[in-house]
């Protein structure tokens, strides 16, 4: 019946080719319009995993609570003050733009770090601190009194005259002049110079984190774009240029964290799509002649690619609205087995060409002997994407959906658009046979030792299989994006260093008391480097520190609320300059020694720039004086200090770990390497086992990675199952159903093998070519297995073989041209791609008639020489 019906079908195509081809056409015409109007991709991950889960809706939750900014802004500078001016600026800068920024905090600077810097430190620091401010009192009331370049040489020219006089040592003012030698070798070259009053009082230079600052930004996002953040990075960029802010003060501003990471990664695919869709679509088209050997042929099969492409596509639009990052692959898995149903098509046509003569008969026969073939091909193939659809990926479960309905459309088109297009084109005939023939001698071996290479194959195989015990699966979704992105090498820097690693675990308590608990609790874990609460910005030892700084106070006031001189003119300024450096040159004397070969740099260079244009001294006044003047505002806000509370904390802060109805946020960040996925597992796992109900992006990483497996794992068992139901149906023989799947099994589990050996870890990104190494696997098995049950013998030598063997190449060479990819995942995907098909084209072409051997007898089971000769040679 199913065949009669496809070679009426075909006949009636091939007879009203004008019309059917027109219908094609005119489909393709209102499905390309409907493509373009309502395309769209949701670029939003959250929506590609059920929310129905209890991991994804603590996450949800706990987002929805403390919504994440979305973007980190990184101000680096050469100097702490320079660091947090620039942040400070580009900060103010941001809040003036509501409508781009939602919300723009400040999580290590601002007015409350500037005033409670000494008072959020350590009881050590803050003595020491104390002890070198109150020893330095008589300079800082010179400098409060002449905040400008010529205060400053006075104050160096004061310490030359007490080496002089032998108060100090010169080797004491070491570390100040080698500061000074720094700066001024930079003013005098021309390039941008900084000088650190902080560093000068630690008398080292400041680590970096001392020297960078970050903004967490949350933008407006347009999803309805393909990089929803990009008007919020080039607005954040733009102000950091409008500021001055690398002129200023020497600052970078780099943007990560998830948007622009996002936003970037999209840009990576969108530049390469064009260049690895040519090389894909030449790849295909030599593929694609070897096998046909007609333009002809090959513009039939084209046609009817494209008509069913943008048929699938507007019928995906109109169920799921809009793709989604997952399912927008349905266009790989189309592409790859509507060429298959094509190619197959057409070699069977080009073999009845040659035998039958004229193109009408060659159609009829065509249809008769592939028509039963491809329907049980393009079924098993739908059943198997359909079974996505109760996974709690949404993502796969969408794709299963598309590609389901995709096939059938494939086939559809197979069967009415390729007859149509060959009969108005009437592609000359064959002059000889298809098939290799010249494979005949391995074809005849391998059937003589079948036994032997069916268990050693097997046996191979199954020897290897502990291999898959060990296959990694990289969790983490910043190894599939470039790794030369600068939000991404942004990111890997700051992982480097446990305090700024964004792979934390993160908890919602229901009171701040619960949520010290569950710090404590995590904290104690092997797993956990340290924790943080809110109670983390309320110091310890307050009453202690305020005694110590308002001590302190009293004795630095009058030095630091001296009244300020008028700014000197530039004379002034030349002539404070030349007298420090000839103090300078007096406190060397005839000294030998790095201190004193320091300070006849200085002098020297002093000496330059005394006689300098005016110019460089106002840009030495300027690396030297603002920081000072920041610094001055800064120690006088800090020595005056109220005690911190919960109470008192900034909202923005206070937001960020409290909730109005009570309940509190906990962080967790790991300990070792979080650029490791070992260790983001352990840490995971371990945080997960002490408090269950933990989330953030560390568990995240780890909890989407087991969805996805287990949401492949369970897609593969039901598609086994339903394929496995559809075969018995149809072939109505246990034996013939496990040797159409065994082959199948055998693929998979090779590749998967090789993977391991390879070092290939399996992720987001390369996971989708499981999904189509079972639909191409179930329809190059079901070709031979329908041979077979025909009584077809030589199939290693067939057009059978010719059309699997090309159909195999030609999806190999279109996805593996992603393995060029500049997308890391993409390039992983058009790995496994590339080495699936491999894998299941071999276990078809050479395995397959192996493992089934001489065809079985006729029997009275129900199946006739009639029914079978429908098959493919």
């Amino acid at each position: 019946m199913v065949r009669a019906a496809i070679v009426r079908i075909v006949c009636a195509c091939a007879r009203f080719h004008w019309t059917v081809i027109g219908g094609g056409a005119a489909l393709m015409a209102l499905a390309a319009v409907f493509d373009v109007t309502r395309f769209s991709i949701n670029t939003d991950v959250e929506r590609l995993i059920s929310q129905d889960l209890p991991w994804h809706a603590r996450q949800i939750a706990l987002t929805k609570a403390f919504p994440q900014k979305g973007v980190s802004a990184v101000i680096t500078a050469p100097t702490p003050e320079n660091a947090e001016q620039a942040a400070n600026e580009l900060a103010q800068a941001l809040k003036k733009n509501p409508r781009l920024f939602l919300k723009v905090v400040q999580p290590d600077s601002g007015d409350f770090f500037d005033r409670n810097q000494l008072l959020l430190a350590s009881a050590s620091d803050v003595s020491r601190t104390i002890a070198g401010l109150t020893q330095a009192e008589p300079l800082l009331g010179q400098l409060s009194h002449d905040p400008s370049l010529r205060g400053v040489m006075n104050v160096l020219s004061f310490a030359a005259s007490q080496v002089r006089q032998g108060r100090i040592k010169l080797e004491q003012l070491n570390w100040p002049l080698t500061l000074g030698s720094e700066t001024l070798d930079d003013v005098l070259g021309g390039r941008p110079a900084a000088f650190s009053w902080k560093e000068l009082l630690q008398g080292h230079h400041s680590p970096a984190e001392q020297r960078r600052h970050f903004l967490e930004i949350e933008p407006h996002l347009d999803f309805a774009k393909l990089q929803p953040g990009a008007a919020a990075d080039q607005g954040i960029h733009q102000s950091a240029a409008q500021l001055g802010l690398q002129q200023k003060f020497g600052a970078t501003v780099r943007l990560t964290g998830q948007v622009p990471m996002d936003d970037q990664q999209f840009s990576v695919i969108r530049d390469s799509a064009l260049r690895d869709t040519l090389t894909a679509a030449l790849g295909v088209l030599v593929a694609l002649w070897l096998a046909l050997r007609s333009w002809k042929i090959i513009a039939a099969v084209f046609f009817s690619l494209v008509v069913g492409l943008a048929t699938t596509a507007a019928l995906g639009l109109a169920m799921v609205g809009s793709f989604n990052l997952i399912s927008i692959a349905f266009f790989v898995l189309f592409v790859g087995l509507g060429v298959d149903f094509g190619i197959q098509f057409s070699v069977r046509y080009r073999a009845e060409r040659h035998d039958q003569g004229t193109l009408h008969r060659a159609l009829q026969s065509t249809a008769e002997k592939v028509g039963s073939p491809l329907a049980l091909a393009a079924a098993a193939t739908a059943v198997g994407f359909f079974a996505f659809l109760p996974t709690s990926y949404s993502g796969l479960s969408e794709l299963g959906l598309i590609a389901g309905c995709g096939m059938l459309i494939a086939f559809a088109c197979s069967l009415t658009l390729v007859p149509a297009m060959l009969a108005l084109l009437n592609p000359p005939g064959e002059a000889a046979p298809l098939g290799f023939r010249f494979l005949a001698p391995l074809d005849n071996l391998l059937q003589r030792h079948r036994i032997a290479v069916v268990v050693a194959t097997i046996g191979i195989v199954v020897a290897a299989s502990p291999l898959l015990l060990q296959l990694p699966f990289d969790f983490n979704p910043v190894d599939l994006q470039s790794p030369n992105s600068p939000a991404v090498v942004t990111y890997r820097q700051l992982q480097k260093d446990p305090e700024t690693s964004a792979s934390d675990a993160e908890i919602l308590a229901a009171s701040i008391q619960q949520a010290d608990a569950a710090a404590k609790r995590l904290g104690d874990l092997p797993q956990v480097s340290r924790t943080v609460t809110v109670n983390n910005y309320v110091p310890g030892d307050q009453d202690a520190k305020i005694a110590q700084l308002k001590s302190a106070s009293g004795k630095l006031r009058a030095a630091l609320d001296a009244g300020n001189q008028p700014a000197p003119s530039d004379e002034q300024t030349v002539a404070s300059i030349r007298n420090a450096a000839k103090a300078l040159s007096e406190a060397a004397g005839n000294q030998q020694g790095a201190a004193a070969g320091i300070a006849r740099n200085v002098s020297a260079l002093l000496t330059r720039l005394a006689e300098a244009e005016a110019g460089l001294r106002q840009n030495a006044e300027a690396a030297v004086v603002t920081p000072l003047l920041f610094d001055l505002d800064q120690l006088r806000g800090s020595l005056s200090p109220q005690p911190i509370s919960i109470a008192n904390l900034p909202p923005d802060l206070l937001s960020d770990w409290v909730l109005p109805d009570g309940r509190a946020r906990v962080e967790a960040l790991p300990k070792g390497d979080p650029n490791d996925s070992q260790v983001l597992e352990e840490f995971a796992a371990a945080v997960l086992k002490a408090e269950p109900s933990a989330t953030g992006t560390a568990i995240t990483y780890y909890e989407g990675g087991r969805t996805v497996t287990r949401a492949f794992i369970e897609a593969g068992a039901f598609a086994l199952v339903a394929i496995s139901i559809l075969l018995f149906v149809t072939l109505g023989r246990v034996v013939d159903v496990l040797l159409t799947l065994v082959p199948l099994l055998l693929a998979g589990a090779v590749t998967l093998e090789i993977c391991v050996l390879d070092g290939l870890a399996l992720n987001f990104a390369n996971i989708i070519a499981l999904p189509l190494l079972l639909g191409v696997g179930v329809a190059f098995k079901i070709y031979y297995i329908m041979a077979w049950r025909a009584g077809k013998t030589g199939l290693l030598q067939s057009a059978l073989t010719r059309a699997v063997v090309f159909s195999a190449m030609t999806n190999a060479i279109a996805f593996g041209s992603m393995w060029a990819s500049n997308y890391p995942g993409m390039s992983s995907m058009g790995k496994l791609m590339a080495l699936a098909l491999l894998c299941t084209m071999g276990a078809a072409v050479l395995f397959q008639p192996v493992l089934m051997g001489p065809p079985r007898q006729i029997s009275d089971y129900g199946e006739t020489r009639a029914d079978l000769s429908e098959a493919a040679e």
